[in-house]
């Protein structure tokens, strides 16, 4: 259908969604921390796949709908303190086009990596190689992962405040401790590396984790957090691509170091995000520190009906209702819904929403019919808490 289809809205920025605040923060942590559990939390979490928009335009959808500013969703806002605790820095002429033509763009990023975009399919460019080949070119790039005042943005503290003000939940981020080093090596290169080369990936995650740190004394000095984020995507449907080990000698202590730094800056999420089947791991990140994880994708094996039988209070979510049902009717949408929203209404920490992006085919009528069957059933659960 894409293949047939002028696409307007190409990029992240195009696919953006406009949600109202509908719950302050203290309100917002409270229920996530169990602590209260008074009415539901329901978002939408990304938006849609890039055609979806367009589909939805032939169907008729008015400007609120597309950019969903129409549909009815009690979710917090935040506002992500601007420092960078990643790559700083770039010794490349980032941002040049190499190759370009109607199907991908192929540039140049800031770690060197030719990078290529699929323009019809995606709005993330994946790279084509790494920086980080051999052992002895980790010694090249690790300057860039050093503490400075440059990974401060503009204004930081007073952009951070006045969100907290506004009453936004107020959230900083540190780079995956899977994710930041498959981005220097690849994922085949890092699942080898360790058992190849310990020593190695012990440097790496210790050096960003001194980087990290300094950062987040530095923010604590200033003001106070409310959650601690992190991105990984480090599972499939077939399951994680390290297992209970490897979280605890490597990534573990990464994050618990992160962690005990946001805790003390008054921090109470420790929020994960990765898609995949991370149920093998969840008790080492548990043990780590983490307390909050999305999307919760139920074609991965993750039902939270099931996780939270098994963790109860220790992990809360967002999330978790399977995007692939818009596709199959009414029917379909009003099961799995009676089948989710019950009993997280009933045990809170949870923001029910779509495990990830809304697939392309998805009706627009399938989409509305989908927010108010879900508001139905969580007000009528409301009215037994």
């Amino acid at each position: 259908m894409k293949e047939n289809m002028q696409l307007k809205w190409t990029d992240h920025s195009d696919l953006a969604i406009q949600k109202e605040m509908g719950i302050g923060r203290e309100k917002y942590l409270n229920h996530m921390t169990f602590k209260s559990n008074e009415s539901p939390l329901f978002t939408e979490i990304f938006g849609p796949l890039i055609g979806l928009k367009e589909e939805w335009e032939r169907q008729g959808a008015t400007t609120e709908e597309l950019d969903f500013s129409a549909f009815r969703y009690r979710c917090p806002q935040f506002v992500r303190i601007p420092v960078n605790t990643g790559w700083l820095g770039s010794d490349k002429e980032q941002g040049k086009v190499l190759e370009e033509n109607e199907d991908y763009r192929i540039t140049v990023d800031q770690m060197g990596r030719r990078m290529k975009l699929s323009k019809k399919a995606s709005t993330l460019p994946i790279p084509l190689d790494y920086p980080l080949q051999k052992a002895d070119d980790w010694n090249k790039v690790k300057r860039h992962y050093q503490f400075s005042e440059k990974r401060f943005g503009e204004n930081w503290k007073e952009q951070a405040l006045r969100g907290k003000e506004e009453g936004k939940v107020v959230t900083v981020g540190v780079p995956g401790g899977f994710d930041e080093p498959r981005q220097l090596m690849g994922e085949e290169r890092l699942c080898k590396a360790y058992y190849q080369e310990p020593q190695l990936m012990e440097d790496v995650l210790e050096t960003i984790g001194d980087m990290t740190v300094k950062v987040l004394k530095r923010i604590i000095d200033e003001i106070e957090l409310d959650q601690l984020s992190i991105h990984e995507d480090m599972a499939g449907k077939g399951g994680p691509l390290v297992g209970p080990r490897q979280i605890e000698d490597f990534i573990g202590p990464y994050y618990g170091r992160n962690w005990e730094v946001a805790q003390a800056g008054g921090a109470r999420l420790f929020d994960q995000d990765s898609d995949g089947d991370m149920r093998p791991i969840v008790p080492q990140f548990l043990d780590a520190g983490v307390n909050v994880t999305h999307p919760m994708e139920p074609a991965a094996g993750m039902d939270i009906v099931e996780l939270r039988e098994q963790y109860g209070e220790r992990l809360a979510f967002y999330g978790g209702i399977d995007k692939h049902v818009l596709r199959k009717g009414k029917g379909a949408i009003t099961e799995e819904l009676e089948y989710k929203i019950p009993p997280m209404i009933q045990s809170g920490g949870c923001m029910l929403g779509l495990d990830h992006r809304i697939p392309n085919g998805t009706p627009l009528e399938a989409y509305r019919f989908y927010i108010d069957r879900a508001w139905d059933i969580m007000e009528r659960e409301t009215e037994n808490l």
